[in-house]
């Protein structure tokens, strides 16, 4: 948690000038805002979110505050006015080169993969085709964690922004650690194991989107969190955007179940709802090892099984809609089916 607390105490004169008292901490507005019962308190507003969050970032608030303050919003669940503020704090705090472009933004911020994520696989696919996508979140743990199995398909993580736009340049591909692009924002992600649940920093960090790129996609772990992320959306400007009940909170596609999709297109609401790709036994598939060397394999033809390949072809062709590079579901199928048969099978 280095960088994000420092000791901060405010102090005043009393009228005698003979004792000191404590005054209220600063941050301690934005407790009281959420926290003074159910008749009393309310959301933060936009405004005060992003300065709540400029004061974490910069280390201006008690441990104790921000666990106070992540666990109450935690337990009433944030608001998209909330959301975007954070956004709003988080952006201001990063360091992004000027030269620095994406087409599409991709986020992947869940810590634990019961399953192995062959999203990359749709991102790569994209990539082969001439969308600039890119890449960015938390290391995670286990041994399919995102930085891992791109590990097994030849692709290292950038080592700031800098260096990810430029390999963007180059690949049209690239990952960004979010310790890379906004250090102080990872401590957040740090307490899970202290507090014992997921954080809003869970929420709000698929919606950085730090090279500023027009299109967006977002997986969320709970369906009912579709509109809330689709508000922030609306809220921080995004004018194409889709997000979707994914494996593990990803950007993964379900294959064998219909997918409801929420959407922005030119800043409009609407949603989608996309068939099932694959019959058979309920998740046959999630009872793989989790090796990320299955993941080289599938995209080498090496490893062929119905699901896994339907999940890739499913979430890039998602993907396709939000770039508007199809007109409707099953022209973006269609394309993105076309896209995996014709793949470079090479990954060096």
């Amino acid at each position: 948690m280095e960088g994000v607390f420092r000791q901060v105490e405010v102090q005043s004169v009393s009228e005698a000038g003979d004792e000191s008292r404590s005054e209220p901490h600063p941050f301690a507005q934005f407790i009281r805002t959420v926290g003074r019962g159910p008749s009393l308190s309310r959301a933060l507003t936009q405004e005060e979110a992003a300065k709540a969050m400029g004061m974490i970032l910069s280390g201006m608030v008690e441990p104790e505050q921000l666990g106070a303050l992540l666990v109450l919003m935690r337990y009433r669940k944030e608001t998209p006015d909330e959301l975007a503020g954070f956004v709003q704090a988080s952006r201001a705090a990063m360091t992004i080169p000027d030269f620095a472009h994406a087409m599409l933004d991709w986020p992947s911020y869940a810590d634990r993969h019961k399953q192995l994520p062959y999203f990359i696989l749709a991102a790569r696919l994209l990539a082969e085709n001439g969308v600039r996508v890119l890449m960015h979140g938390i290391p995670g743990e286990g041994a399919a964690s995102t930085p891992k199995a791109l590990a097994a398909i030849g692709i290292a993580p950038s080592r700031d922004a800098e260096d990810a736009a430029r390999r963007l340049d180059r690949e049209n591909f690239a990952y960004l650690p979010l310790d890379g692009f906004c250090a102080p924002l990872q401590g957040l992600f740090d307490m899970r194991p202290i507090l014992g649940v997921r954080t809003a920093s869970n929420t709000f960090g698929r919606m950085l989107n730090p090279f500023a790129a027009p299109c967006q996609v977002q997986g969320v772990f709970h369906p009912n969190y579709l509109s809330t992320h689709c508000a922030a959306a609306v809220r921080l400007g995004q004018r194409y955007f889709a997000a979707f009940k994914g494996g593990g909170g990803e950007v993964q596609r379900n294959p064998e179940k219909p997918c409801l999709t929420v959407t922005l297109r030119d800043g409009k609401q609407g949603e989608e709802t996309w068939p099932a790709m694959a019959d058979g036994a309920r998740y046959p598939w999630r009872r793989e090892p989790l090796v990320p060397a299955q993941i080289e394999a599938l995209w080498r033809g090496e490893y062929e099984v119905e699901a896994p390949i339907a999940a890739v072809i499913g979430t890039a062709a998602i993907a396709l809609r939000v770039l508007g590079q199809a007109d409707t579901p099953l022209q973006a199928q269609q394309t993105a089916t076309d896209m995996w048969a014709a793949r470079r099978k090479a990954l060096r």
